[in-house]
């Protein structure tokens, strides 16, 4: 027994003597400090170098749009890594602060000195502290000097529009005879340099460019094929039908425009795609074929929504009820407007590419404006309605002001040498006007298939009723559902084309969507989408489990177990109620909600019970404990 005894505390003075000194394990600790800070200031000096680099870039006077937003960009990257930096010394800043709590303050004058091996311990953690701070410090300028870029980029991108918007032309030296030897000879070199990558392209790349081509053919029968199997209902009009309802022509004008206009654009894309693959396309070739293609998309959607509001054809399937004479007029307009504006935007990369002189791209827009702007008048001045009595009559006033004005002030701005003006009004006026009338027509069709008995007049509506167990009720719930899907999705394809189209670049929109999906501060609270959406999701997983826990509990084990069934489903609804409450602090917590909060959360809550809500908390309790100690249970017979 003595012999054991010595033994252990032998073992135990050989442990002790094995551990580290406090002050051997603080200097282990300092060395990795150390090494941390080397690291992060290096880190910092590099993202300096970087910002340095970026701001000389800025000062550079040929900088465009598009390369002050990816200077931005590149500037904002450095910023999240300044900040990861600082970051970085938030673990050992807290043990000093720690650990300096621990020794206490230094002793005051008079009296006795403290150890020295306490005193160096001091020193070193305040050193290391100031050193920490000191990188945190160079973090924090250098973000704050790099916000300082951003709105210096900000106000150079605001600059750059005006200048482009205000600048004035002098018209005589665009309109004289040297304009047309210009377009002259820049259609001779198009032409040239056309015919050469072609001949090149049928000698070597014959195989290739075939294979590219009947690829791209493929997928496009694939999408009109099965889109037309699938969606033919949806997107089609039915002649036969002589009295369509209103949420059958909106959807017709709607799908009929969206779907066709998605596979077009696919399979334009999967054509420069595979022949880019294949290498059949060189550096100018390949931007000719894609402002070409470009062009062909807009003008093919501009040409079916028309179709799709008006419908000449069927005029039982109109959206606006015109006379078919004007709705034909109406649809060559809009197309020949399209094409316009199309056109000089291939013009416009052929001069880029091809070096042509100022006069040559000012006579272009010029003419592409006034084109423009004679059509808007055309469609101002239109009567396409017939009275009863065959009299015909225009458009409302307001609708014919707004087309006459908007033409004849492209035509005056054009005049007056306000180019860039006329062509950016000109380019919303199609553009963005398309877009917003195939987005309102969306809108308009998810709110009457959110109606009460809209989703079950449609045919999705009609399939489902028949061919499942869904009554009226839960289609008209499901209505709902389709209706608010429907409306997300135009919000999230047509706001960035119309952002797009007033000048925004995708890293604008990049930057949104990520400030977005990361949170936006709005005074003291942090909403994130992004947050949001995890604990939406989180705690629809933790409900479901909880009602799969239930069932399995119930069905398997308890009903095995013989147990009563008032056990049985006091159990059960105690156990639901702890799951859904567990869900929900799960759900609270990975939405990115600080649970620190909730004794307020809980003391209003209390306060409001004591005012208005004790029946119902009352009528709770009073459930649980029936629950819990069951004077009466399922099975039993209450008489009154």
């Amino acid at each position: 027994m003595i012999f054991r005894l010595l033994r252990l505390i032998l073992i135990a003075i050989v442990a002790v003597a094995a551990q580290p000194s406090p002050g051997a394990m603080a200097q282990a600790i300092g060395q990795g400090s150390t090494q941390l800070i080397a690291d992060q200031t290096k880190a910092i000096q590099d993202l300096t170098a970087k910002t340095d680099g970026l701001e000389k870039k800025l000062s550079a006077p040929d900088q465009d749009d598009a390369g002050l937003v990816d200077i931005r960009l590149q500037l904002e990257d450095i910023s999240r890594a300044a900040l990861n930096s600082a970051l970085a010394f938030r673990s050992r800043l807290n043990d000093i602060n720690a650990r300096i709590a621990v020794l206490g303050p230094p002793p005051a004058q008079g009296q006795p000195p403290e150890p020295a091996i306490v005193a160096n311990e001091r020193a070193a953690l305040t050193a290391e502290k100031a050193e920490i701070n000191a990188v945190v410090a160079s973090a924090q300028n250098l973000s704050i000097r790099i916000s300082g870029l951003v709105d210096r980029i900000a106000t150079l991108r605001s600059q750059l529009f005006r200048s482009v918007l205000t600048k004035r032309y002098e018209l005589s030296d665009a309109l004289s005879p040297q304009a047309f030897s210009d377009a002259h000879d820049q259609f001779t070199g198009l032409y040239k340099a056309v015919a050469s990558w072609l001949t090149f392209a049928l000698k070597f790349k014959f195989q290739a460019m075939l294979a590219a081509t009947l690829m791209a053919l493929a997928l496009a029968a694939v999408l009109l094929i099965g889109g037309r199997r699938l969606f033919g209902r949806i997107f089609e009009a039915d002649p036969s039908v002589e009295e369509p309802s209103y949420l059958s022509r909106l959807s017709v004008a709607f799908w009929s425009t969206l779907l066709p206009t998605v596979a077009l654009g696919a399979f334009l894309a999967s054509t420069v795609f595979f022949f880019n693959y294949y290498n059949v396309l060189r550096g100018d070739i390949g931007e000719f074929l894609n402002a070409l293609l470009s062009v062909v998309a807009v003008a093919f959607c501009v040409n079916r929504l028309t179709n799709a509001a008006l419908e000449p054809r069927l005029p039982n399937w109109r959206l606006i009820p015109v006379a078919t004479g004007p709705a034909r007029w109406l649809v060559r307009l809009a197309t020949a407007m399209a094409v316009v504006l199309g056109f000089n935007y291939f013009l416009s990369v052929v001069n880029e590419k091809m070096g042509s002189p100022l006069s040559l791209t000012i006579a272009r827009s010029f003419v592409a404006t006034v084109i423009v702007g004679v059509i808007l008048i055309l469609m101002g001045v239109l009567k396409p309605f017939r009275a009863k009595d065959g009299s015909w009559r225009p458009w409302p006033a307001w609708l014919r002001f707004i087309a006459i004005g908007l033409g004849v002030s492209t035509i005056a701005a054009a005049l007056l040498g306000y180019i860039g003006l006329a062509l950016f009004v000109s380019i919303q006026v199609v553009v963005t006007g398309t877009t917003l009338i195939t987005a309102y027509i969306g809108f308009l069709s998810a709110r009457a298939i959110g109606e009460e008995g809209g989703f079950a007049d449609t045919s999705v509506g009609r399939w489902l009723s028949a061919n499942s167990s869904y009554e009226d009720t839960a289609l008209d719930q499901l209505g709902l559902v389709v209706s608010i899907a429907i409306n997300l999705m135009i919000v999230l394809v047509f706001l960035p084309l119309i952002l797009l189209m007033w000048g925004f670049q995708p890293g604008d929109i990049e930057t949104w969507a990520f400030k977005l999906a990361t949170g936006v501060t709005i005074g003291s609270v942090t909403i994130s989408v992004l947050g949001i959406l995890t604990g939406i999701v989180v705690f629809a997983i933790g409900y479901f489990l909880t009602r799969w826990f239930q069932g399995w509990l119930d069905g398997s084990v308890m009903a095995r177990g013989k147990v009563d069934t008032g056990v049985r489903n006091s159990i059960r609804l105690a156990v639901g109620y702890a799951g859904v409450a567990l869900a929900a602090l799960v759900g609270i917590s990975a939405a990115g909600i600080d649970l620190s909060n909730l004794p307020l959360v809980a003391g209003a809550l209390s306060l409001g019970i004591g005012f208005g809500l004790q029946n119902v908390v009352s009528n709770f309790v009073s459930g649980l404990i029936l629950l819990a100690e069951r004077p009466f249970k399922v099975g039993d017979w209450i008489v009154a």
